[in-house]
């Protein structure tokens, strides 16, 4: 999840592999299945078949032919698969940390395998998960015979991720962005004429024969494709919640726990549509290539296209990349180039905040700084799953370099100096005005409470937020947003915690010191040290095992957002 799921592909044609030469077929992975169903012959590779033919879908292999080898006026690659390929979006059924909680909360709360099973497959393996529907089969995720068993007629389904074929069929039911279209359920019809199956796309002027003859697919136009509405799909979720007898206490939608809203979140900041930031989802994850471009290899005059967003669908979680690129056996990669994409990550996180010293001064040996954090991005920060935090490291040193104090002092294995919940699991560091001691930390997380006010990481606990205070975006009024978006524990009483930023003072002594630095950090984690301690719990499971070894060699503990240094004496 949940890692990170865009639901957006702005690909106009979705090109054809039917055609593809014997070692183009071997190099994408062997065989492909003939069906939903069944096995076509050729089977599935430990990896995934990526050109899969299916009656419902075709995999991410099957536009290659055409939409990759592309480049845009001044040369650069804008291969549309090659660009996916490396995303969350593509390898959404490879994250170990989804497999690990998927696991924990089936051990957990077995009683409800079907709602885990169908709920957390329908955003990460959405093409399995929609072909096993309406085919009537099995669904389930894990173990022999599960979606990522290489076995399971829906593996290559399953492996492919959130692919082209499925965000490209999904259609404008009018539920987008509503409470009946969040939370994986999305629209793809079922067409008993193969080429009758739409690919829906951004632009209106299209030649439909080449893909309705070699890959049974009809390019037409969507408006839909280029609206954050259509993100909101996966990108708001709610989940349903148990008491501690494990009996279901939510009682409808509308009651379920809000596991991540970014939608919602961006549909109340400057960043929505009609807000003095207008912004899509897609154009910050996909931004636009400059001037016109090829969309397709084929056919040699297909025109040039104005808008077109790139494919690489930036995120937030260089961990799981570095995870992905150093457990490419283990995890089934087949993406090339993601310690590049680690880097442009790198890169997009930069330009989520802003961090400042607004004032300095010292009196009678105590330094008193003000610190400004602001969010750039439409939605919070960090949103998506709660297992995200951001914190301030504020470091004060002399002129000899010594330090005089620190707050938010990140250790070697990923955990901070002073912060509660990582040092215990059921407790959680509070939301602060002012900080006057080093084992006082500026975290911004949510911190879930499960029906008895408790701290749980168990999402299927999950019935409240106790702590809320990621930053929010510009425009967005705590006082007046939905309850699914709320903001929880004592920032909501914060005067400087609204619309976009948060100032935090800093009161320490610093003695006799004449010569002082101060160095105030924002930074980043995509999975906090206290959340996953509660989840190693369970490293009986062998989900939980493999993530846990995964986890303690990656080569990323966090991320640095934003920096501000002054000089004081």
């Amino acid at each position: 999840m949940s890692q990170c799921i865009r639901l957006y592909l702005s690909l106009m044609f979705l090109g054809a592999a039917l055609s593809l030469g014997a070692s183009q077929v071997s190099a994408m992975g062997g065989g492909r299945h003939g069906g939903d169903g069944g096995d076509g012959g050729g089977g599935s590779t430990a990896t995934g078949n990526p050109a899969f033919v299916g009656s419902h879908y075709s995999g991410s292999g099957t536009c290659v032919e055409c939409h990759d080898g592309l480049t845009d006026n001044q040369g650069n690659d804008i291969s549309i698969v090659r660009a996916w390929s490396t995303s969350m979006m593509a390898n959404a059924a490879r994250d170990p940390y989804w497999k690990a909680k998927v696991a924990a909360e089936l051990s957990r709360n077995p009683q409800l395998s079907g709602e885990i099973n169908d709920k957390c497959s329908r955003c990460h393996a959405p093409m399995a998960n929609d072909s096993a529907s309406k085919d009537g089969a099995d669904m389930e995720l894990l173990g022999n015979g599960g979606f990522l068993d290489p076995g399971n007629p829906y593996f290559d389904h399953a492996m492919d991720g959130v692919s082209c074929t499925l965000c490209h069929q999904l259609e404008d039911d009018g539920k987008l962005g509503t409470l009946e279209g969040i939370s994986g359920h999305y629209s793809v019809a079922t067409y008993a004429n193969g080429v009758d199956r739409p690919a829906y796309g951004q632009y209106t002027d299209v030649l439909t024969g080449p893909m309705r003859m070699k890959v049974q697919f009809t390019p037409q136009y969507g408006a839909h494709t280029v609206t954050s509405e259509m993100c909101a799909t996966c990108h708001d979720l709610k989940t349903p919640f148990v008491d501690a007898a494990g009996n279901l206490a939510s009682t409808s939608p509308e009651t379920e726990f809000p596991e991540q809203m970014a939608f919602t979140e961006w549909s109340n900041s400057d960043y929505r549509a009609g807000g003095s930031r207008e912004q899509t989802c897609q154009g910050c994850h996909m931004p636009k290539v400059a001037g016109s471009v090829k969309i397709a290899s084929k056919p040699s005059h297909a025109q040039q296209r104005e808008g077109f967003g790139s494919h690489e669908m930036l995120g937030a979680n260089t961990v799981m990349l570095d995870i992905l690129a150093n457990n490419r056996q283990e995890l089934r990669v087949r993406a090339v180039g993601l310690e590049e994409k680690i880097e442009r990550t790198r890169a997009f996180l930069q330009t989520a905040a802003e961090i400042e010293l607004i004032s300095t001064s010292i009196s009678e040996g105590m330094l008193e700084a003000q610190v400004r954090v602001t969010n750039h991005t439409g939605h919070k920060l960090p949103t998506a799953y709660p297992s995200r935090r951001a914190y301030i490291h504020f470091l004060v040193t002399d002129g000899a370099g010594n330090t005089v104090f620190e707050s938010g002092r990140l250790n070697s294995n990923g955990s901070i100096a002073g912060v509660a919940v990582d040092e215990d699991s059921a407790t959680y560091e509070p939301h602060y005005q002012v900080i006057t001691d080093q084992d006082q930390v500026q975290v911004y997380e949510p911190i879930m409470g499960d029906s008895d006010g408790n701290v749980t990481h168990t999402l299927l606990r999950g019935a409240m937020y106790l702590k809320d205070n990621r930053l929010p975006p510009s425009g967005f009024d705590k006082l007046a947003v939905p309850d699914d978006v709320r903001v929880a524990g004592t920032a909501a009483t914060d005067p400087d915690f609204n619309s976009g930023s948060d100032i935090v003072t800093y009161r320490v002594p610093v003695g006799a010191a004449s010569s002082l630095t101060v160095t105030a950090e924002l930074n980043y984690q995509a999975q906090s040290y206290g959340h996953l301690q509660d989840l190693f719990q369970d490293s009986d499971l062998p989900e939980v095992a493999a993530f846990q070894s995964m986890f303690e060699t990656r080569g990323v503990l966090a991320e640095t957002l934003a920096s501000a240094t002054v000089q004081v004496n």
